[in-house]
Order: structure tokens, then C-alpha cells, then sequence
């Protein structure tokens, strides 16, 4: 298991201070705030500590509220809104130097057989056959102004293999595209054999890349490059089918709009073999530097 990897599940292995309370630490970011995937995906492991085994998570809602600071312990309280028959509910809110910076709700469901349909997956080429982060970011390496952001950046995504199908918005700045990126990625090691780790590593991921697709409609490169400026406002995420998060998952994500500051991303995830995993929808400011 490649280093990176354990020191991510390590960061997920959330201290327990009381029944339903919980303690996270923060890993640097490529901006100096905390990752808006780690919080939600500690938010999560923190809500399915309190759901019985058998329980898998179907959804969640998130509001990002405050800025996390990276230096600081999270400490996550669990409330138990409803334990039914067949249905969980959980509330999670991640809390900083005394006030909210997170707002999650999650929602576990029993197994049950229904009614089965989906939509098709599109297509999209072999991961294997398209370069890693650590072959392909150098080569953009003029795009960013700030020295050391490549290398900040192949550092934040050492835990997980992502490989973009096409041009990182950072690769085609000033010119507009079709809003529309997919991306290919799995975890750099096998994981355990624990559905609610899986689906965390899938929350991780979600937020690396989902606003791409906003970037890509007006040629903007991202935060990194420093022609936009902005943040995950809001997320939500609707989990269909089992998956595994160490064996490749299509990210195939598109912007139906932008407005008002505000950019609006949705995804579907899918298995290598066809199955639709996971549907995923972010909001976030998307404003442009004055």
C-alpha cells in the first residue's frame, strides 16, 4: 500500500472522545484551508460509527459552512435523528474553535431487492492507457504562477490514482470547452473489505474534480492557476450499487450552469464494467478575481 494511502485512512480513523462525538485531524491542502473531501468524508465515517453493521449508506447532504483550519482538530457530534425498520438517519456537524464549519446528513439502509434500472455508461477511454498525476501535471507546469503548486498538487493526490481522460482545465486556459470532464480513479492500494471505508474514499474523491466542468465552459484554470477564486458551497450524493474504491471508477461529470458567483457540477460514477455506483451534484462559488 503505497504510503500516501495509509496516511489517508489513518486521517479517516476518527478519534472516539464520547458516545456520538468524534475527533479529526487535517492534512495540508493545495490551499491553505481543509479539504472539502476530508471533511466530508470523516463527516461520514463518523455518522456510520453510530449505524449498525448491516447498513450501508444510500446518501448524503452537505452544506460546507466555514473555512476549515488545517491546524486544528475537527470534532465531530453525531446526532441520531431515526433508527427505523429498514432506513438510518444521522446528522453530523464538524466543529472548529467553537462554531460549525460542516453540516452533514446521511441517510443507511438495510439490503432489499427492487425494482433495477440505470443509465448507460458513456464511453470513455482504458485508464491504464492515459498518464498518472505524476506524468502528466509537470507538463502544465507554466500554467501555475506560484512555484511548488505541481508538486503540492501531485502530494494531495498521492493517496489515490487520478488520471484526467482529457486537458486538466489548467491545460487549455482562455480557451472556452464543452463543460464536460471525466476523470478515471481508484485508490494506490487495496483497501479492506468494509463497504462504509469504500464509500468514504468515493466521498474523498468526489471533490477534487467536480467543478471542472464549470472551468472548462469559460477557459478558467482553477484556484491553483488563480484566475477563479471560490469554494464548495454544497454536496450531495446518492450511492445505487456496491463498488470498490481500489479498483477504477469513471468520474463522468458535466455544469448544466453557472450564476449569481455560483457554479453548479452533477456526476455519475461508474464500475469499469458498466454499473452505475454512484450519482454525485456540487454547488460552489465560482467568482472571477476584480
Amino acid at each position: 500500500m503505497h504510503q500516501a494511502l495509509e496516511s489517508l485512512l489513518d486521517l479517516l480513523d476518527l478519534e472516539r472522545i464520547e458516545e456520538d462525538i468524534f475527533r479529526g485531524r487535517s492534512r495540508s491542502a493545495v490551499v491553505p484551508r481543509v479539504f472539502g473531501g476530508q471533511v466530508a468524508a470523516q463527516a461520514l465515517v463518523a455518522a456510520g460509527r453510530t449505524v449498525p453493521a448491516d447498513r450501508m449508506a444510500h446518501s448524503l447532504h452537505a452544506y460546507f459552512l466555514r473555512m476549515g483550519d488545517p491546524g486544528a482538530p475537527i470534532v465531530y457530534t453525531v446526532d441520531r435523528i431515526r433508527d427505523g425498520a429498514s432506513f438510518t438517519t444521522r446528522r453530523v456537524v464538524a466543529i472548529q474553535h467553537g462554531q460549525p464549519i460542516f453540516h452533514l446528513s446521511a441517510s443507511f439502509q438495510t439490503y432489499e431487492e427492487g425494482m433495477e434500472h440505470q443509465a448507460d455508461m458513456p464511453p470513455a477511454p482504458d485508464p491504464e492507457s492515459l498518464p498518472t498525476a505524476a506524468e502528466m501535471l509537470p507538463r502544465y507546469a507554466d500554467a501555475f504562477h506560484e512555484p511548488g503548486v505541481v508538486d503540492r498538487l501531485i502530494e494531495a493526490r498521492a493517496a489515490v490514482d487520478l488520471r484526467y481522460v482529457d486537458a486538466p482545465p489548467w491545460g487549455t486556459v482562455g480557451i472556452p470547452r464543452e463543460p464536460r470532464s471525466q476523470v478515471w480513479f481508484r485508490t494506490n492500494g487495496k483497501l479492506a473489505d468494509d463497504p462504509l471505508l469504500h464509500v468514504c474514499l468515493a466521498t474523498y474523491v468526489s471533490d477534487m474534480t467536480l467543478l471542472d466542468s464549470v472551468l472548462l465552459a469559460h477557459g478558467r484554470g482553477g484556484w491553483a492557476v488563480g484566475d477563479v477564486v471560490g469554494a464548495s458551497l454544497d454536496h450531495a450524493m446518492w450511492f445505487h450499487r456496491p463498488f470498490r474504491a481500489d479498483e477504477w471508477l469513471l468520474y463522468d461529470q458535466e455544469s448544466p450552469s453557472a450564476s449569481g458567483g455560483r457554479g453548479l457540477g452533477q456526476a455519475r460514477i461508474y464500475t469499469q464494467d458498466g454499473r452505475l455506483a454512484i450519482t454525485v451534484i456540487q454547488e460552489g462559488v465560482v467568482r472571477v478575481p476584480r
